[in-house]
């Protein structure tokens, strides 16, 4: 396609629908039909549903995301490049194309009664949100959580909804048990950016009223600002850890904004179209922090940049957590011990 089309699209965050890399073809796709577009649910055959990775950057080694792309539309989302692989746009098409896994539950019972499955600390929400809108129709998450109570297994959660709450009697006993943590992305206050920024995700008041929620039902509770943009939401770190804080949350991270492979032109188009007079700050102080280059993926870098602007970022977050009272040791590690397959629950009644 010779011409990418670009437009607002009310409750989208792309602006454009550029054609995967990986196809060798492309055909036009008519603007019309684009701009109306409603979101699409596919089936997606997973044979396992555990991730695995050696990342430096996070601290969990195994992952389950039950959806690939994401209806909350986020402009900035690094997991948008992952769509191309499956032949279509990191723009419009993935937050309109959303590939479930319906046997997700059914396959993590499968990898816990494995003979040599060893128990450690799995993620829901490191590649997109488990908590998306679709989540509300098919409960896959709902479902991942029943099996983590069942086996007694730890999980941590992240995600930028409120419907969160609606598993709060799963997540308020799998923490009476010490099984886990939750975090809440605040990315800002101000619902007008909110609406173009990241379109069908929760409102921040929201999030900060599940955050409460959540800590008053005794559930470990997180803010992560994530992510921190340049001359557009940096001036909202004090704001949004105070009233992270007032909420109930515990405990505070930051991530400055990331912007790999396709990205880095969705989020250009982005600012051309919403923030035309910021554009060249934006970029600026992204590339002051990463060598000169719009983004580095190195780890133990990505996530926070260098150079002094970044510093600056940090020195803000750390004053500002340590005045507010946020919890600053590590956090204290969730049980593996109470893992149990079912196989030997049932063997004793077998004698």
């Amino acid at each position: 396609m010779s011409d990418v089309l670009r437009f607002h699209q009310p409750g989208r965050g792309a602006v454009s629908n550029a054609p995967s890399g990986y196809l060798e073809r492309t055909v036009d796709i008519d603007a019309e039909f684009r701009e109306f577009s409603a979101t699409r649910v596919h089936i997606e055959q997973a044979r396992t549903i555990i991730s695995r990775n050696r990342s430096v950057d996070v601290p969990f080694d195994q992952s389950i995301n039950p959806y690939r792309g994401c209806e909350h539309g986020c402009v900035y989302c690094f997991a948008r490049p992952s769509h191309t692989r499956l032949g279509l746009s990191a723009g419009l098409d993935f937050e309109t194309e959303i590939y479930a896994k319906p046997r997700a539950a059914e396959l993590l019972r499968d990898a816990f009664e494995r003979p040599h499955y060893h128990p450690s600390v799995i993620h829901l929400g490191s590649n997109t949100d488990p908590y998306q809108p679709v989540e509300q129709r098919l409960r896959l998450t709902r479902a991942l959580l029943e099996c983590f109570l069942e086996y007694g297994h730890p999980v941590t959660v992240l995600t930028k909804s409120a419907r969160v709450l609606r598993d709060l009697d799963l997540l308020t006993e799998l923490a009476r048990r010490r099984l886990v943590r939750v975090a809440l992305s605040v990315t800002t206050l101000d619902d007008e950016l909110k609406r173009i920024l990241e379109p069908r995700a929760s409102a921040g008041t929201a999030r900060l009223r599940a955050i409460g929620a959540l800590s008053a039902a005794g559930v470990p509770t997180a803010v992560m600002i994530a992510p921190v943009i340049p001359c557009v939401t940096d001036g909202e770190i004090e704001t949004i850890l105070a009233a992270s804080r007032r909420a109930g949350a515990e405990r505070a991270g930051w991530i400055l904004l990331r912007l790999p492979r396709e990205v880095r032109g969705l989020f250009s188009e982005w600012l051309g179209v919403h923030r035309p007079a910021a554009a060249r700050r934006v970029l600026a102080r992204l590339s002051d922090s990463h060598g000169g280059r719009l983004y580095d993926a190195r780890f133990k870098h990505r996530k926070t940049g260098s150079g002094p602007y970044a510093e600056l970022l940090a020195r803000r977050f750390d004053v500002a957590k340590r005045r507010l009272g946020f919890t600053t040791a590590p956090p204290e590690p969730l049980d593996v011990t109470q893992f149990r397959p079912t196989r030997v629950r049932l063997q004793p009644a077998l004698f």
